[in-house]
């Protein structure tokens, strides 16, 4: 006899889960209301994922032939309503793909039910072995005390081995969620004193430092002199924040009052130790001082740059996020207080390594950290070695899994929750209008950035967000073709100037930056070389018969010089005179190429005349700070800059010919979309569409603070 098949309780996908016997959708353990004939549309495509359930399926299973409805308006409508629930979007699917006129396939990974979880203290012991008994046949009075002796190391071996012989200890998980903020603006940096959780805020135009309630409310904003603060830590009497400025040092700012103090010379990575002391990184050195940054004292070295700080409870070891600069990878590391026995935390787990940002539980035996895989960032938590208990697991464990990128987490005081960001990354593209003065949807406002058009005015090419996908397709949005897929992320395309092929930078987790030609028809994406130099910012000679391109050892740094790749021969030679010069942008008539100097925060603009083969410097009248996504001008007259980077919020062009100076459009209004991706929360694409408008990618993601509720064994 056939037994029939038993269709599991509980689906998961993601934060959601599909209870198919009560019919109810949960995310994070908290239902969600959706009426029955949306959920009976979820749970056929959930019993069929990845396959295509046709509209015809649909219409025979939930309408029946004798129903007078409009069926195409109600499965329309349905979809709609089981889109909302799910925070899916048609255009750019998580979960529902449309095929159309056909139906519609389930598209993210799912999960049937976890095995039954069993609860330790639910355990029957297991039966004592050959030394309990013999213990238990002991006589009552013993001779001497060898008996006792003996008597002794047979009971204690006894309860070591049921010690051992206990059941393993379930993982930790995340039972429930509670969204604490409703504002949908960019946040970072959490820290909490129990009450209140303290963090930095995006707005009007920069950050600022924000607080809202553990129990969620209204957000409400400190009064600060500092120019674009950033939470870093809290002090451990819970009375001061660390704070970092725009400049690179670090204050200390307390809490109701808004004093703020600061803290020397102390840059880098900073964080505040259990004892009251300051350590920071300068470089690869870590640094001890006081608490207020005097007298400060080098104590070891680490093998890389320093990210992240943070010291365990009791302040006997911490643990430091490595970055490696020519890969781009991220590990965590650790190392006693003074600096000894330093060791990766977790060697081997992850291919490439992209760990950051831990914390420990206020007993210690939890450590959450984040983890980004694929292009989404997700929390782990793993436990810490007990001699207690032999039995436990210290392998990391999942917490969350998307499409809700979660970041930033922090745990409670109790240990009962974690506090986190969740990061919904959506963007749109928009043009600026200089009549209204307003910023108005371009190209059906995408969620994409970094356009680069033909010269023949035809076509455009441009990259998607946050997936960095490389598309070209016609002006008019037709002949739309996608061009790169994951792993390799796309930046800053460029056309040729016979509009058959496209140069951008792309990328592979774990390696450097290379530039790609591809054609414009699709096919394999070509590097122009396969050395360790990250090379970045391809443009085109006039002819295009030559692409200037950066290039370094680190990024933009001391190494940087530009690199000029002959198309025809494939060779590589270095531009003369571009010694610490980066990101080159050839001018359209091409007589000219414009870059920027390397240094951090002192960037100048220079020409480099291809006549007569010589560099001058551009004058500005402007600080010198950060100039970003250069621009020319379509009959090569001005270069257009913004400043970003360097916290102002406008965008400029610089006449070549008596080197004046515009500012063309103020972007304080604009919330502007943080390229995360490069590491850099200021930056955000800006460029030039036909006719010279300015283009730029307006920023509709939505950030909130969530507490998740923690199940800890």
């Amino acid at each position: 006899m056939q037994v029939p098949a038993v269709r599991p309780r509980v689906i998961r996908f993601g934060v959601f889960e599909a209870d198919l016997q009560e019919a109810e959708l949960r995310k994070s353990g908290i239902r969600i209301k959706l009426q029955d004939q949306p959920f009976q549309i979820l749970t056929m495509l959930l019993e069929r994922p990845g396959q295509t359930v046709t509209r015809e399926e649909l219409q025979r299973q939930l309408w029946s032939a004798d129903t007078f409805v409009d069926f195409d308006h109600s499965l329309n409508s349905s979809i709609k309503k089981l889109r909302e629930a799910l925070g899916d979007d048609s255009e750019n699917p998580r979960f529902i793909e449309t095929l159309h006129r056909r139906g519609y396939r389930f598209i993210a990974p799912v999960e049937g039910p976890n095995p039954a979880r069993v609860e330790a203290t639910k355990q029957i012991p297991p039966e004592p072995g050959p030394l309990a008994a013999m213990a238990r046949a002991a006589p009552k009075k013993l001779a001497n005390w060898k008996n006792w002796t003996a008597l002794t190391a047979l009971v204690l071996g006894a309860a070591l081995l049921g010690l051992w012989l206990r059941p393993q200890l379930p993982p930790p998980r995340i039972t429930g969620s509670q969204e604490l903020t409703n504002d949908g603006v960019p946040k970072h940096g959490l820290v909490t004193d129990g009450n209140r959780i303290y963090f930095t805020e995006y707005v009007h135009g920069r950050d600022m430092i924000a607080q809202v309630s553990t129990r969620g409310g209204e957000t409400s904003i400190f009064d600060s002199p500092i120019l674009n603060p950033d939470v870093k830590g809290i002090s451990a009497d819970q009375s001061e924040l660390l704070l970092l400025d725009m400049d690179g040092f670090y204050w200390s700012f307390s809490v109701p009052a808004g004093t703020a103090h600061r803290l020397g010379d102390v840059t880098g990575e900073a964080a505040w130790m259990p004892n009251g002391m300051l350590a920071f990184a300068n470089g690869r050195d870590l640094y001890v001082a006081q608490h207020d940054g005097s007298h400060p004292r080098k104590f070891t070295t680490v093998p890389g740059s320093v990210v992240d700080l943070s010291f365990a409870p009791d302040g006997a070891r911490f643990r430091a996020t490595i970055f490696d600069d020519v890969h781009g990878t991220s590990t965590i590391w650790e190392a006693r207080a003074d600096g000894s026995d330093m060791h990766p935390v977790f060697p081997g787990w992850s291919t490439p390594p992209s760990e950051c940002c831990g914390y420990w539980t206020r007993d210690a035996k939890y450590y959450v950290f984040q983890s980004s895989r694929q292009g989404t960032t997700n929390l782990w938590m793993s436990r810490e070695h007990s001699a207690t208990w032999p039995r436990v697991s210290h392998e990391p464990v999942q917490l969350t899994v998307g499409p809700l990128e979660l970041s930033n987490a922090v745990p409670s005081v109790d240990g009962k929750k974690l506090f986190a960001i969740g990061h919904h990354p959506r963007s749109e593209l928009v043009a600026y209008d200089s009549k209204p003065s307003e910023f108005v949807p371009f190209f059906g406002g995408i969620s994409a950035g970094e356009l680069d058009f033909s010269r023949d005015a035809r076509w455009v090419t441009y990259v998607t967000y946050p997936d960095r996908r490389l598309w070209r397709s016609k002006l008019d949005g037709s002949e739309r073709l996608q061009l790169t897929n994951p792993p390799l992320k796309a930046l800053l395309p460029r056309w040729s100037p016979n509009n058959q092929q496209i140069a951008f930078s792309g990328r592979v987790e774990g390696k450097p930056w290379k530039i790609f030609l591809i054609s414009k028809d699709g096919g394999t994406a070509q590097p122009i070389s396969n050395d360790d130099l990250h090379e970045l910012d391809p443009t085109w000679s006039a002819d295009g018969k030559t692409l200037a391109f950066g290039r370094s050892s680190f990024g933009n740094d001391d190494s940087s010089r530009i690199g000029l790749f002959d198309i025809k021969n494939h060779d590589i030679t270095d531009l003369p005179g571009s010694g610490k010069i980066c990101c080159p942008r050839w001018s359209p008539d091409g007589r000219s190429i414009v870059a920027v100097t390397s240094a951090p925060h002192q960037d100048r603009l220079k020409l480099y005349d291809t006549r007569n083969k010589k560099w001058r410097e551009l004058h500005t009248d402007t600080a010198p700070f950060s100039f970003g996504y250069l621009a020319w001008s379509q009959d090569s007259a001005y270069i257009y800059f913004d400043m970003n980077a360097s916290g102002d919020s406008r965008y400029f062009r610089l006449r070549i010919e008596g080197e004046k100076l515009e500012r063309p459009v103020d972007m304080k209004a604009l919330r502007q979309f943080p390229d995360f991706f490069l590491a850099t929360p200021f930056e955000s694409w800006t460029g030039l569409g036909p006719g010279d408008t300015p283009l730029f990618v307006r920023d509709v993601s939505t950030q909130e603070i969530y507490a998740l509720d923690l199940d800890l064994p």
